[in-house]
């Protein structure tokens, strides 16, 4: 291709997301991937839930604009995406729980999201197939699902159909204003460069005291055989929300999606500290244990593949979205943790507008590389 406009490191979703804003606005965009497939990263690892999260004002922004951008694109979506609209339902297991979901069912109300506080008697209505012991949950209709890695393909198919281009095994190995290096000493430029490379992204940057605001957190996912449908919601336990953002070094919660193939997805678990890609048996029984629990239809079910991936995570658990300080045309996207495919379109957004330099659509201010630095608190 001619010279690029903007190079994008990595072609993860959030990279692949942020080349297609680029290449919308007439950039000619080239997308850098160290592997030498689609989506081999934590995109290749994520459930696919497109949902709004109330963790924070600003995380719930970001979702929130970001899964309107993805309603907007469904309609343009090849059949490989397998949109769902299923909806979501986050379960109680106690009265804590419950009481919980109707704060949070009050949250989205005050800001225009319909959801609705399920008793346990209308939870059974709606999945009947959960334990009885359940106490009731909150189901949020406008969540989606997606399977990631055609989504991505899809976007960097878009990012290509506007005069782009990607390249496998490129594996970067530094980043800075103007130009990136990879491994074979060979060196590429272009005026934007954005670096997307999840977990490892810091550590491409010049500066060794950014490296450690993002850490690599291990996750696992399974899938059964294909069959009738156990559900028709994603559907989750509400201490998912303390499992995926707590400080514990590991964590498993119950998160179960149905897939458009007939097939059940199974997480949810976290891992700080762990550096290896294979299964670890431990924890992998234990979060099948728990989704077995609440949803007891599941012993019935074959698993027929189980894997790994690693989330980028950030201390306040918020990720970093634009300028590399001091560094002229360099920017930065990554840390979005379990959030990475629902704020995958916002960030592209957001990065788009910065390189105009225009205001984004939402207040980028708490995405910043260098907002004060929350410390970790892993136990």
């Amino acid at each position: 291709m001619k010279t690029p406009d903007a190079i994008v490191v990595g072609a993860g979703i959030v990279g692949a997301a942020c080349a297609r804003a680029l290449a919308r606005d007439d950039r000619r965009v080239l997308v850098l991937d160290a592997a030498p497939g689609t989506a081999g990263g934590a995109t290749a690892a994520g459930m696919g839930h497109i949902i709004i999260t109330d963790d924070s004002e600003a995380q719930f922004e970001l979702c929130h604009r970001s899964q309107q951008l993805w309603d907007e694109l469904a309609p343009e979506f090849p059949v490989g995406v397998q949109r769902d609209e299923c909806g979501c339902v986050w379960v109680a297991v106690d009265d804590e729980d419950l009481e919980a979901a109707q704060q949070k069912r009050d949250y989205y109300a005050a800001r225009g999201i319909r959801a609705e506080v399920l008793d346990q008697r209308q939870l059974r209505e709606a999945e009947p197939a959960l334990a009885h012991e359940l106490v009731g949950g909150l189901r949020v209709p406008g969540d989606t699902v997606v399977y990631p890695p055609a989504a991505a393909e899809w976007l960097l198919a878009e990012t290509e159909r506007r005069d782009g281009q990607i390249r496998r095994n490129a594996e970067v190995v530094a980043v800075a204003s103007g130009a990136v290096t990879l491994a074979d000493g060979s060196a590429l430029s272009a005026p934007i460069i954005v670096n997307a490379a999840g977990d490892r992204a810091l550590h491409l940057l010049p500066d060794p005291r950014l490296h450690d605001l993002v850490r690599p957190r291990k996750g696992h996912l399974a899938i059964t055989e294909r069959g009738r449908p156990l559900i028709r919601h994603q559907v989750a336990e509400l201490g998912y929300f303390r499992s995926a953002h707590g400080a514990n070094q590991s964590s498993v919660a119950f998160n179960v999606q149905p897939r458009t193939t007939g097939q059940t997805l199974i997480g949810s678990s976290r891992q700080f500290g762990a550096t290896h890609r294979a299964v670890d048996h431990g924890i992998l029984a234990r979060m099948l244990e728990r989704a077995m629990e609440l949803l007891p239809g599941l012993a019935d079910l074959r698993v027929i593949r189980t894997w790994t991936g690693f989330r980028a995570a950030t201390a306040d658990k918020l990720p970093y979205i634009g300028p590399v300080p001091g560094h002229e045309g360099l920017f930065v996207a990554t840390g979005h943790e379990g959030l990475g495919i629902t704020t995958s379109l916002g960030t592209g957004g957001i990065i788009a507008a910065q390189v105009r330099g225009e205001t984004p659509f939402i207040d980028a201010a708490p995405y910043r590389l260098d907002r004060p630095v929350a410390e970790w608190s892993v136990a």
